[in-house]
């Protein structure tokens, strides 16, 4: 009998292990995301502050980021899935910067530059922080499945080294955009991403904004909502992560999370129209940071329908997702319109980088090579329009290369403040671009990006990408060959020479990295997630 019960149980704990094991990756994301989750109220009402009157010729600011969006995403730019007829119109409006390019090829280290006016040699912020558990995670679910790239590695000792995902951001002794403006008596408001902190003086209260609604975490819609429509994406271990340990909510200026109102995109919409409506009469600095078009693909079912038949699914919903962010631009623009300040108003409408591999969706980023998580153009070319009515002429198209570090300066210097003076800047004053003057000048007319040890700089139209991980070293002639396809650094060793110099000028000075690195991947730059790579193919890996 004895031998029986014995037998049964080494039977029952094998089947039990070995659908454990066949189960694995499951049931550490179940673990993973309900460690990671914390509890969410009902929704709220906000009630945004309305102070005095304060009647001034300064302009108000609407800094408009979308987070993830393609530049082929706008019809403005090219040939995308759906038209965005408001961003177009928005485009039309003012300036349309033709080469405009994000601060980074990661949410994260993008804003931090878009923010402080400086690159991430100057910051130290060059790594996004990710939720704890998640390195671990991603690594696993990707390396189950290939695709004929390289695996990727996960580095356990700085996962546990690292702070709290939380305590993980942009250092306090910054200084930003909406602290100088508050130093001329802007009223300041954050709505949507923030992605740079929430402890220790790195939260948008502390940062410089009077008011903050901020994503919490990160679904659209709660996933059974009747008009939610889901696109999980079963091979991308970081959309697994997501779909597994997201919830819907916000907070408010810090308070305990809860539950938005409707779909994301629209919730941030509609309390930007009340921010704005009540700000009307004293000037303002709203910086709406949308998490659209960035996974989970998911989106509002109305929106789903409306786009058409596109295949496959994914691709249609993240159309409908991109729908909801131009009716967004649209709903903005209107509610400008209506309270009499349109025409004084500075918008800027940018994404945070390119377009990501891994919603492996074709041509987001076309005609450039590689996406985000790439210094390829196709990661750091992003959409990029400022329109000021009062001061910039409708149908301006400006060529020059700007970047989002430009937008500190720019909108300080438009707001009659002052710059600081304690600290080296990246960003360059653009309002001589729409002027017409010749005062626009660039250091070594030069701009940088990094990540670990993967440099680049892009110098009179002549692009240096340095990975020493890789081995890689990609020279591209971007005035004559602007979608990288032609490798000059074998051809051209002068200004493979000039190039190596100004990158190692450039590091002389440069901060320490905040090493939040927790694992590094082989992104294809010709290919999404959802393909086969081949030999042959050209590769990055890319630390995050």
């Amino acid at each position: 009998m004895w031998k029986k019960i014995i037998l049964g149980l080494v039977v029952f704990i094998a089947l039990a292990g070995s659908l454990l094991w066949i189960n694995r990756i499951d049931f550490l994301l179940y673990l993973a995301g309900n460690k990671n989750k914390e509890p969410v109220a009902v929704n709220r009402e906000i009630v945004w502050q309305q102070g005095p009157a304060q009647p001034s010729d300064k302009p108000n600011v609407v800094l408009i980021l979308t987070d993830d969006m393609g530049i082929n995403d706008v019809s403005t730019f090219g040939a995308g899935m759906i038209d965005t007829p408001n961003i177009d119109k928005l485009a039309a409006k003012g300036a349309l910067f033709t080469n405009g390019y994000s601060g980074h090829a990661n949410c994260a280290p993008s804003r931090a530059a878009l923010l402080t006016g400086r690159d991430a040699t100057r910051t130290g912020f060059d790594i996004t922080p990710i939720p704890n558990g998640f390195g671990r995670m991603v690594a696993m679910i990707e390396n189950a499945d290939l695709k004929g790239r390289p695996a990727g590695e996960y580095f356990p000792e700085v996962d546990a080294s690292n702070p709290d995902y939380e305590d993980r951001g942009l250092n306090s002794s910054e200084i930003t955009i909406p602290e100088l403006m508050k130093e001329q008596g802007y009223h300041t408001v954050h709505i949507g991403k923030w992605h740079l902190g929430q402890t220790n003086g790195m939260a948008p209260n502390d940062q410089g904004f009077d008011e903050s609604l901020m994503m919490k975490s990160g679904l659209y819609l709660p996933v059974d909502h009747p008009e939610a429509v889901n696109g999980p994406i079963e091979f991308s271990g970081l959309d697994r992560f997501i779909w597994a340990s997201m919830d819907y909510a916000v907070t408010w200026n810090g308070s305990q999370p809860f539950a938005p109102k409707g779909y994301l995109t629209d919730y941030f919409t509609e309390q930007a129209e009340r921010a704005i409506e009540a700000n009307a009469n004293r000037p303002f600095f709203l910086y709406l940071a949308h998490w659209g078009p960035h996974n989970p693909i998911q989106a509002k079912k109305s929106d789903y329908e409306a786009v058409g038949d596109i295949k496959p699914h994914r691709k249609r919903v993240y159309a409908a997702m991109l729908r909801s962010l131009d009716r967004s631009v649209a709903k903005v623009m209107a509610k400008l319109e209506e309270q009499g300040i349109a025409d004084n108003t500075i918008v800027v409408l940018s994404s945070d980088n390119g377009g990501a591999d891994y919603v492996a969706i074709d041509d987001l980023n076309k005609p450039y090579r590689g996406w985000k998580n790439t210094f390829f153009e196709g990661g750091i070319r992003v959409p990029f329009s400022i329109a000021w009515p009062k001061q910039i002429k409708a149908g301006t198209v400006i060529d020059e290369p700007v970047n989002h570090f430009d937008l500190m300066p720019t909108i300080v210097n438009a707001s009659q403040g002052k710059l600081p003076t304690d600290r080296e800047l990246d960003g360059v004053d653009l309002a001589p671009l729409w002027q017409g003057s010749n005062k626009f000048v660039r250091k070594d007319d030069a701009m940088y990006w990094f990540t670990g040890t993967y440099r680049v700089v892009q110098a009179d139209g002549w692009k240096l990408q340095l990975n020493p991980s890789s081995d890689q070293v990609f020279l591209f002639d971007l005035n004559s060959d602007p979608t990288e396809q032609t490798n000059l650094a074998a051809t051209q060793p002068q200004k493979l020479d000039s190039l190596i110099k100004l990158i190692e000028q450039h590091f002389e000075n440069a901060v320490p990295s905040a090493g939040y690195s927790v694992f590094s991947m082989a992104i294809t730059i010709d290919k999404h997630l959802g393909e086969e790579m081949r030999e042959g193919d050209t590769y990055i890996r890319w630390n995050n």
